[in-house]
């Protein structure tokens, strides 16, 4: 590849892309809610948003100093990453955090490149994050979904048109804006039937036969603060992602 074609690939990427016209950002919000709000239709979806959790963990893991031993992703849509490190500390809580937070400030982030006409960037930007998390992939459906999700960027941002990259990227962006609100209040839902179940939970300790294990518990025993108190955090991360988010699509 000569200089000159590096050049026009260099500016295809970070130059600036035509707004896309309003009802396209609203059709692809809809698109997008579908994805999330009808439960047989989120069995499947919320793969995706397990690839941005499991994500989340594995990069702050890396960004900390820990070391990243590798991603599963598995059909139920669940995820396991681990890290070896000390098991506890600013590194550990950091990591441990990063999960239900990582899709809506993606999201988010994704909202803001949007809003200033860097559609290509997004996508490329997506691509390069799902080759690297591609390497940590342990297990055969981790690395089929994320293929899948890679080749779906790719595809569409070297053979398409600007109309078409421009309602994927919405598309991507919106699912997860939202698809980053749903997780949160499943987990609520399954701590409070867990605790009818076992009773009150119990924060510190090590993880046991009938003890809690979500995120929000392990960051209650790391930090001694009550897992109710993250699950705040997830929630207003989440929803003041999509309102921040949501707002920059919109154009308001």
């Amino acid at each position: 590849m000569d200089n000159a074609s590096i050049t026009d690939v260099w500016d295809r990427v970070v130059g600036g892309q035509p707004d896309p016209e309003q009802w396209l950002v609203l059709v692809t919000g809809l698109v997008a809610l579908l994805a999330v709000a009808p439960h047989g239709v989120w069995r499947i979806s919320r793969n995706a948003v397990t690839i941005a959790h499991e994500g989340g963990h594995g990069l702050i893991a890396l960004v900390t100093g820990r070391r990243l031993d590798g991603i599963r992703l598995h059909s139920d849509t669940s995820g396991l990453t681990v890290s070896r490190g000390k098991p506890h500390g600013i590194g550990m809580v950091l990591t441990a955090a990063a999960g239900y937070t990582a899709p809506p400030l993606l999201g988010l982030g994704g909202a803001w490149l949007l809003a200033a006409n860097h559609i290509t960037a997004l996508l490329w930007g997506a691509t390069a994050l799902l080759v690297a998390m591609l390497v940590m992939i342990r297990n055969a459906y981790g690395v089929l979904t994320v293929v899948l999700a890679g080749g779906a960027f790719l595809l569409v941002s070297w053979l398409t048109g600007p109309q078409v990259q421009a309602a994927f990227a919405y598309v991507v962006v919106w699912f997860l804006l939202l698809g980053g609100v749903r997780p949160v209040f499943e987990l609520q839902g399954k701590r409070r039937r867990q605790g009818i179940r076992r009773g009150a939970f119990r924060s510190g300790g090590a993880v046991g036969p009938g003890m809690p294990d979500s995120d929000a518990d392990q960051l209650a025993r790391l930090t001694h603060v009550p897992a109710a108190g993250w699950l705040f955090l997830f929630h207003a991360v989440s929803l003041c992602s999509l309102i921040g988010g949501g707002r920059w699509l919109l154009g308001l």
